[in-house]
């Protein structure tokens, strides 16, 4: 902690895989950055995903439970999986006292990406978190702004990419 804060960090960023053989040690880990995040003061983002051995990493209950862990850890955001549908995002923002993010994950289509990002903010999400999503487009500058777009502005998926109807 004190490296990040000499270093002039804004936030910390932890990772947390439930259901993986290594579970307990991040558990354990996830709760001591949390408490020094406390005692300097610094946000923690908390990226906490349902993964193991015949765990649906989709599932609005299992994603339910990862946004949960985090919140219960400490974390000020979480970042996890998008569980497939608007209600079942929706039903876990709401139930979270902290802003929820959604991961980029797997890269779909340009418009299939903005629609369900769409989707997760109109129900509550705090927005998105995307890193490969976003720089293996063909066109990444054309994405990023279409997707702030989304975001920010609440522009229509397919007005945001410039497609017509």
């Amino acid at each position: 902690m004190e490296e990040a804060v000499a270093l002039g960090a804004d936030a910390v960023s932890i990772h947390i895989n439930l259901g993986s053989p290594s579970e307990s040690k991040m558990l354990e880990i996830g709760a001591n950055v949390a408490r020094d995040c406390n005692r300097w003061g610094m946000p923690l983002l908390i990226m906490s995903y349902p993964r193991g051995k015949g765990i649906d990493s989709f599932s609005a209950q299992s994603v339910g439970h990862a946004v949960r862990v985090a919140e219960e850890l400490g974390a000020d955001m979480i970042k996890t999986n998008y569980p497939g549908s608007p209600e079942a995002f929706g039903k876990i923002v709401k139930a979270c006292s902290v802003p929820v993010f959604i991961a980029g994950g797997e890269k779909t289509g340009d418009l299939e990406s903005l629609q369900i990002i769409r989707d997760a903010v109109k129900v509550g999400g705090a927005g998105v978190c995307v890193g490969r999503n976003s720089f293996q487009r063909e066109d990444t500058t054309a994405f990023v702004k279409a997707l702030c777009a989304v975001v920010h502005d609440e522009v229509d998926p397919e007005k945001a990419l410039g497609k017509k109807r």
